[in-house]
């Protein structure tokens, strides 16, 4: 089923546009995720997020709108890659029974994601821990493409700054011309915390998810987040790229995004909650077809 289209939105800017209806999106999951809606659908949509600090699962009815999710911070992944095979798929597999139970009824589709150019290495892993939850893996993208199936950027590059890696997809024309990532994301956010604060790695991730610390933490953090910018800038090198859009659990960072366009000379834009772009974007490419 195709993705929903805009609707009745008050500008002419193309990019506020699909701004607006992204976050719109984003803050009906965040609704459904406190209040699911029960109303049964003839099938459902599955998007599993598996991230470094946080595994999200997002479920879409026929229609592709969000009635359940859940998430759960965990450290099953880092750089990208399932480190803890046993527990990952414990907790996917969990988060479909609750929601099973919920929702009443059984959830067989499911999508995935893994950080670019990763899919030899580990897109097995993924897709195992997927499968052994119990669904039937309908796709398996890059996390920058799948979150890019929400911000429906036409042309631009999609950042993806997750706990381990910086994935970076390049559109033109709706369409994906190039893809990359980098070891540089939330991880090393929270190495530099704990040196400055003289506190345990754990302390550090909690004290830097907390939004009230941010306007004192962002400035301890810029030479990670300039270090993040090269990395974009490199990447895009012989790419006409006008517009970036932040995704992923380290952007959450208040502020992180007027430093990127800073330093790249990019215009550079960011959701309310860049945490659940890419789990939506998985949902929304999920089928009810079995991958090969």
């Amino acid at each position: 089923m195709a993705k929903p289209k805009i609707e009745k939105l008050n500008t002419s800017d193309p990019i506020d546009a699909q701004l607006e209806y992204t976050n719109d999106f984003i803050a009906r999951f965040e609704e459904v995720i406190e209040n699911p809606i029960k109303s049964k659908s003839n099938v459902y949509y599955v998007g599993v997020d598996l991230g470094t600090a946080c595994v999200v699962t997002a479920v879409l009815d026929e229609d592709k709108n969000p009635v359940a999710g859940m998430y759960e911070y965990a450290d099953v992944v880092r750089d990208g890659m399932v480190v803890d095979y046993i527990k990952a798929i414990e907790i996917v597999r969990r988060m479909k029974t609750e929601l099973e139970e919920i929702l009443d009824t059984e959830l067989i589709y499911a999508a995935s994601a893994i950080p670019p150019g990763t899919d030899e290495l580990d897109g097995g892993a993924i897709k195992n821990v997927v499968m052994g939850a119990g669904y039937e893996l309908t796709a398996l993208l890059d996390e920058p493409t799948a979150a890019n199936e929400l911000l429906g950027l036409q042309n631009g590059a999609v950042i993806d700054v997750g706990g381990g890696t910086t994935g970076i997809s390049v559109l033109k024309d709706g369409e994906v011309i190039y893809v990359d990532d980098e070891a540089t994301g939330g991880t090393h956010f929270s190495l530099v915390l704990s040196g400055a604060y003289k506190m345990s790695f754990d302390e550090a991730e909690l004290y830097k998810r907390n939004a009230e610390n941010h306007k004192e933490l962002l400035p301890v953090l810029k030479p990670v987040i300039e270090k993040v910018s090269s990395i974009v800038s490199k990447q895009l090198e012989g790419h006409d790229v006008d517009t970036l859009a932040l995704v992923g659990g380290t952007c959450c960072l208040t502020g992180m995004e007027a430093i990127i366009e800073k330093n790249t000379g990019i215009k550079t834009f960011k959701p309310t909650n860049p945490l659940f772009v890419t789990p939506l974007g998985i949902a929304l490419s999920c089928t009810d077809v079995e991958m090969d």
